[in-house]
């Protein structure tokens, strides 16, 4: 998978589609998301100790449940919905990652270019715009509003709204359950580009 970084320009024919995840693929948004995090949980329960930030672990709502096990819901939804106001301060503290930002320069005036993302619109949107990014995707597909406990896969989803053959795509992730995910879609994992921050 990732050897074929060096190959890319043979893999990417005119006729393929390119998916880009955002967050860890396209964004580095892993700090200002902490940040984010961190004002939201100082803001509603002030706690004595301030978790320090991980680079090797996104903080989501699963560590902050993780780390917070007596929280209780209403708590826990007005830190979700801090964190999302704090974003907006703290974008800023995001960067473009090189790689998979040359390739989507490069081909998507040329190529079906789409974000598919589990980032919600709003914050995806946010980031795009900050970047200059939003005009080079043709489609932009977003975590799916269902029950927390419900999973979807990110690029079935993909795959169903556009009415594409998994052999079309080509995809530009970076965290291994999701490559796992595409895989199971049909992505043939010769097409998937494994970026790593």
């Amino acid at each position: 998978m990732e050897d074929n970084k060096q190959d890319i320009d043979k893999i990417i024919t005119q006729d393929k589609v390119l998916f880009f995840d955002m967050d860890g693929t396209l964004v580095d948004t892993d700090y200002a998301n902490y940040l984010s995090f961190k004002q939201a949980i100082q803001t509603v329960i002030n706690p004595d100790f301030i978790i320090p930030f991980n680079p090797l672990e996104r903080f989501n709502r699963t560590i902050l449940q993780r780390e917070f096990p007596n929280l209780d819901e209403n708590d826990y939804q007005e830190i979700i919905k801090l964190k999302e106001g704090f974003y907006t301060e703290n974008i800023g503290q995001t960067k473009l990652l090189s790689y998979a930002h040359e390739i989507l320069n490069k081909f998507f005036e040329i190529n079906t270019t789409v974000l598919v993302t589990n980032c919600r619109e709003k914050r995806a949107i946010m980031t795009l715009n900050h970047h200059g990014l939003t005009d080079k995707f043709k489609h932009k597909i977003f975590r799916k509003s269902i029950d927390k406990d419900k999973h979807i896969n990110k690029f079935e989803n993909a795959l169903n709204i556009l009415d594409l053959e998994p052999q079309m795509i080509i995809l530009f992730e970076n965290e291994q359950f999701e490559i796992d995910e595409a895989v199971k879609a049909g992505i043939p994992t010769n097409n998937i580009i494994n970026i790593k921050i």
